[in-house]
């Protein structure tokens, strides 16, 4: 029966790679480590790891070279991240040896089923005013590069995967390249990664090759062959067509793994019961905060500017208020995704409203809806890294805070005071160093406040750290655009808090 398993582990990760670029490990190991005894114990997450790892060599190789022949990969912005990537993850692959099967590759569940439900919203990742392929980078590509590369690369060896969700995230977000194009790079790069990683797993633990290569040598094949045939298919359709296709993929493999990571809570009864509780305690608050601020705004005729950040204000401080009052990370991590998938279609009937566009004002048409699905995706997914795999909740609070209350002020001191716009390459050119500045500020106070009252951290811990945290989330918020600070400012204050709360 175990062979049945590793036959559809493999095809599961061969089709992700192919399609997506997604690492083989996101599929292999919960599979392996949950459905077959043969990887139960003490080190049977670091054999299916090293097994995962294997299989993605080929499997990279054969997806990036179908991409290539396509001409559908640019080196030229991704040559930065290929080599942090390489350059970390043996060390990462060394860490994860050390740590053992508590850490190994939790995160990277809620990361894919939260990218493909992004892709079945948007699937179409191409831009109008995007860089040219092989265009080079510019300074604010470089510093985009190097920071994710370094943390990538760690994690490609600490969590076991091929970094390929997070490459994916960086190369169609922050780098503007279209799907296929960062498909083809991040397979790549996985192809050295993964390499390296496997390399690295074998010899600290090379028990795994004597055991278990009957599985790795399955795996592999299999791997390699569905890799190959998702990948072509990708080739050869719509750039739309590949971005659904993936988006359904990995929404049904993200679903399906945290299932069985998870299986023994989600089918208890205790946990239907307290994530009804807390979603109950979450809709009672956002309705409470949401008919307050209409009531304001009907009275006083708020400005719509500063309304749409008071409605920021309930947005943020829920993710706040689920960590204080909710009953465990998993029914809080439910409640936010449960939140998400209301709120989406009701918003979209809601836009068909006259009134609407008189409350809300929105840059786009849909951008409010869009923004608040991946605010809540995202928030779900810091939710199950911090407070489930971490144990860290005060890393939630803090980061949240620090990008809600900064970005507000930013906004409100940036937009009737920001007189002297920000020059620099790398920046939006729409910001003001008045309104980085609140930013920073801003974020300092919230960050400290927050640290001092939910971290086990002395007063001058809270103020270095703050400070650090502060000064990143005003870069962070100066150079994204379209939006996207609303995930990229809280997921650089979580990367960097967990980094430092390894430290102290």
């Amino acid at each position: 029966m175990e062979y049945i398993w590793y036959v559809i582990a493999a095809l599961g990760a061969g089709i992700g790679t192919g399609l997506a670029g997604l690492s083989a490990a996101t599929v292999m190991v919960p599979v392996l480590i949950v459905l077959c005894p043969s990887f139960a114990g003490e080190t049977g997450a670091y054999q299916a790891t090293a097994i995962a790892l294997a299989s993605d060599i080929l499997g990279s190789a054969v997806t990036a070279l179908t991409y290539i022949r396509h001409r559908n990969i640019d080196l030229r912005r991704g040559w930065i991240m290929l080599v942090c990537i390489i350059t970390m993850c043996t060390a990462g692959s060394y860490a994860a040896f050390l740590a053992g099967n508590v850490v190994l590759g939790g995160f990277s569940l809620f990361l894919t089923f939260a990218i493909g439900i992004r892709f079945l919203i948007s699937p179409d990742t191409s831009r109008k005013d995007g860089p040219a392929k092989g265009e080079k980078l510019d300074w604010k590509g470089v510093l985009i590069s190097l920071f994710f590369g370094l943390t990538i690369g760690f994690g490609t060896g600490f969590v076991g995967t091929g970094g390929g969700m997070m490459m994916l995230v960086v190369f169609t977000v922050f780098l503007g390249m279209d799907l296929k194009t960062a498909v083809g790079t991040s397979t790549f790069i996985m192809t050295f990664t993964a390499l390296i990683a496997s390399v690295s797993h074998i010899l600290i633990h090379p028990v795994v090759l004597f055991e278990k290569w009957h599985v790795m040598l399955l795996c592999i094949i299999v791997a390699t062959a569905s890799s190959l045939v998702s990948a072509r298919f990708a080739n050869r359709v719509s750039g739309r067509t590949v971005g659904l296709a993936t988006g359904a993929v990995l929404t049904v493999l993200g679903a399906s793994m945290i299932f069985l990571n998870y299986r023994e809570s989600i089918m208890g009864i205790a946990l239907v019961r307290d994530t009804l509780i807390t979603f109950g305690q979450y809709i009672v608050y956002i309705a409470s905060m949401a008919s307050g601020l209409l009531l304001l705004h009907a009275v006083f005729r708020i400005p719509q500017n500063i309304f749409r950040k008071l409605l920021h204000i309930a947005a943020f401080t829920s993710s706040i208020f689920v960590v204080l009052c909710g009953r465990g990370w998993l029914p809080e991590t439910l409640t936010l995704a449960l939140f998400a998938a209301v709120v989406y279609p009701v918003l979209c009937l809601a836009e068909k409203w006259q009134g609407y566009s008189r409350l809300f004002v929105e840059k786009k048409p849909g951008e409010i809806r869009n923004s608040l699905l991946l605010l809540f995706l995202s928030q779900a997914v810091f939710m199950a890294f911090t407070c489930g795999l971490l144990q860290k909740p005060y890393i939630l609070i803090a980061a949240t805070a620090a990008w809600g209350l900064g970005d507000i002020a930013a906004a409100w001191v940036g937009r009737p005071l920001g007189k002297h716009k920000i020059k620099l390459k790398f920046a939006d050119p729409c910001k003001s160093w008045e309104g980085s500045a609140a930013m920073a500020v801003t974020a300092f106070a919230a960050c400290y406040t927050a640290l001092r009252l939910t971290a086990p951290w002395s007063a001058p811990q809270a103020v270095c750290v703050s400070l650090v945290t502060a000064v990143v989330a005003a870069f962070v918020e100066m150079i994204s655009t379209g939006g996207n600070d609303t995930v990229t400012v809280p997921a650089a204050g979580v990367i960097l808090l967990t980094l430092i709360s390894a430290a102290i």
